[in-house]
């Protein structure tokens, strides 16, 4: 069998490193807000590149805090629009949402499967506030165009590089660092993932990271003194330690995804079966590998009896789900054409590269 994603490999690919260092963590007596949560943020912002760093519970909280800080420091307030693409997992809406703000779904485009700039300026409004850009699969969603477009118009650009670290533009300044804010998660799963929920915000604004620290604590910044309706939204200190072992070797597992993803794009010929737009190696970090079949269902089958793990990203998007039945008779056809026929193929830097050529030829005895 293989797994869609090994994360008992993965971990044990560091397995020594991880152990001394949630000893290490565990033996301290200190647990939250500690010196390993000081010691990742310094290390992870400068790895992004970027001024702070703001350590919480979560991908989501992240996003959440970026537009509560906003909103607190006066740039928003309930009822502005929040461009966001229209095919993201469904966190980036929820961000929006549960600020009470509201989200304006941006067709993707087909061959990037990211946002469209060509509709994002049609789609401006004098409530439009900020632009959302999530950088899906792992593959960059930004621009100098997509830049240019929201210092024109006034507009915040946030990032949700949720899948996405380690990911460089041509000139090689990494997604995170890219705009105003930026949303991380470290969830098991991703390319750089603790041992549970783990998030955070990087920014160069100062005045936007001291909001969003406070915000995560509670609102406070100043013990039993609370300036705003925060949220308690900490990283703990044993994930801290694990993802600091993991930020070291990040790059490396990057790259054998890469290697991965080549045998795949190279190997890959069936004609049922539609491939991802190529991009620039230091481009797309591979957090996902997406296929495309009209007859999808059958084909993850066909993969299943084949002994091979497949996921879907994502069955159903976010305009079409109970939550948001408001917007269930909405037309968005390119993102729903992702959603129908999207198929993920197992890749990780534990997969070796006879497993992908089991994949590779499984996928191409695929046939009508």
């Amino acid at each position: 069998m293989i797994d869609f994603l090994p994360l008992g490999k993965i971990t044990g690919k560091y397995s020594d490193e991880i152990h001394n260092a949630v000893f290490a963590a565990v033996d301290s007596g200190w647990y939250l807000l500690g010196n390993e949560v000081k010691a990742f943020e310094s290390e992870y912002a400068e790895y992004i590149g970027s001024r702070n760093c703001i350590a919480c519970a979560n991908g989501l909280d992240a996003l959440w805090l970026i537009l509560r800080a906003y909103m607190e420091m006066g740039v928003m307030e309930p009822g502005d629009e929040v461009l966001v693409p229209a095919n993201t997992y469904i966190a980036s809406i929820l961000a929006i949402t549960e600020n009470g703000l509201k989200p304006v779904l941006v067709e993707p485009k087909l061959e990037t499967l990211e946002i469209d700039e060509e509709l994002i300026e049609s789609l401006i409004t004098p409530r439009t506030k900020a632009l959302m850009t999530v950088h899906l699969y792992g593959r960059l969603s930004w621009s100098g165009r997509m830049a240019e477009i929201c210092r024109r118009h006034g507009l915040k650009l946030i990032e949700d590089n949720a899948q996405a670290h380690g990911c460089e533009t041509l000139n090689g300044r990494k997604t995170g660092s890219l705009g105003d804010a930026a949303g991380h998660s470290f969830y098991p799963g991703k390319n750089l993932g603790a041992l549970g929920d783990a998030g955070a915000v990087t920014t160069d604004d100062g005045i936007l990271a001291e909001t969003v620290r406070t915000l995560a604590n509670y609102g406070s910044s100043e013990k039993y003194v609370f300036r705003y309706r925060g949220r308690n939204s900490r990283m703990d200190e044993v994930q801290a330690a694990i993802l600091r072992v993991k930020l070291r070797h990040i790059d490396d597992d990057n790259n054998a995804r890469k290697r991965i993803a080549a045998l795949y794009l190279d190997g890959i010929t069936n004609p049922l079966v539609t491939m991802p737009e190529r991009l620039p190696e230091q481009s797309n970090v591979w957090h996902i590998f997406p296929v495309f079949c009209e007859r999808r269902d059958e084909l993850q089958q066909h993969l299943k009896s084949n002994g091979i793990q497949t996921l879907i990203h994502y069955p159903i998007p976010p305009h079409k789900q109970q939550c948001y039945a408001g917007w269930n008779s909405l037309s968005l056809p390119i993102t729903e054409r992702i959603h129908a026929q999207e198929l993920s193929l197992p890749i990780s830097q534990v997969l070796t590269e006879q497993e992908a050529e089991t994949v590779i030829k499984a996928i191409n005895s695929f046939h009508s």
